[in-house]
């Protein structure tokens, strides 16, 4: 009898394919709340463009993002927090930034973690820098988290069993210490960047926040009363409810979209 499930090929599941289901798992344990929203980043892709043109810096898209989502964190610290403890929560003031950054290792295309710390303190041509640093790092089989050196610990538990790694993520989702050492506070992952893609995507939030950076869409938009073709971002932005209300996240994202809308952070390069 001729086989029904025609040509195929039997490939490992690898341990960082393993190791990010074990996140997921925490992830969707959350009692997460998403915003789904647009943001007009015309004028901030025109000055970064200008600015290529005229002295060949490249300023990183998702680095702008990042400069911009971390001031806005900054601005609003009730959401830059963990719950430590059953009765206690901690506020942060430092913004630190997770970023996924895709390396291919062992045949296989893996989003690898880096964190930017104090995000909020740095400009774009900083954070940029930092990016590009972290893309051209040499990876190896072992590699996982890129521009720091493990500690024994972490080294431990990414080569754990999967029932020791349950164990310490109970431990680490409940010291906020801990996690933002080790996933930041902030978490950005951009999805348009790998392709036409126009839409949203609900994700499982990890960090206290994540935001992913959809498509760009040429849109119309109203601009001093006229009608005008526009470049039209979208971001999913996911909190833990258990943290935040929606009055907050509201402000929030009326913060974002302001600094986005008006190119925070660009002040010094050209824009015409």
């Amino acid at each position: 009898m001729m086989k029904r499930t025609g040509s195929y090929q039997v490939k490992p599941f690898s341990k960082n394919r393993r190791n990010i289901a074990l996140l997921l798992e925490e992830g969707a344990q959350k009692h997460g709340i998403h915003a789904l929203i647009e943001v007009d980043v015309t004028r901030a892709r025109q000055i970064i463009r200008v600015h290529r043109e005229r002295t060949g810096e490249r300023m990183s898209f998702t680095g702008w993002i990042v400069r911009c989502a971390s001031e806005a964190m900054a601005r609003h610290r009730e959401l830059n927090a963990y719950r430590h403890g059953r009765r206690k929560m901690v506020v942060f003031d430092d913004v630190d930034v997770s970023l996924p950054v895709e390396r291919y290792a062992d045949g296989e295309v893996r989003p690898m973690a880096y964190i930017i710390r104090k995000a909020n303190e740095k400009n774009v041509r900083e954070i940029s820098g930092e990016i590009r640093k972290v893309q051209e790092e040499m990876v190896s089989s072992s590699t996982q988290i890129l521009g720091q050196n493990l500690t024994t610990l972490e080294r431990f538990a990414l080569g754990a069993p999967a029932w020791i790694q349950r164990m310490l993520l109970w431990f680490l989702k409940r010291n906020g210490f801990f996690r933002k050492e080790h996933m930041g506070t902030l978490g950005v992952t951009s999805i348009g960047m790998f392709g036409k893609f126009p839409g949203w995507v609900v994700p499982l939030g990890i960090p206290a926040m994540l935001i992913v950076v959809g498509g760009i869409t040429r849109k119309p938009g109203v601009v001093d009363d006229r009608i005008e073709i526009r470049e039209r971002l979208g971001l999913t932005i996911t909190v833990d409810h258990d943290m935040v209300d929606g009055g907050p996240l509201a402000r929030f994202i009326d913060t974002l979209i302001d600094l986005m809308e008006n190119a925070f952070g660009l002040e010094q390069l050209p824009n015409d």
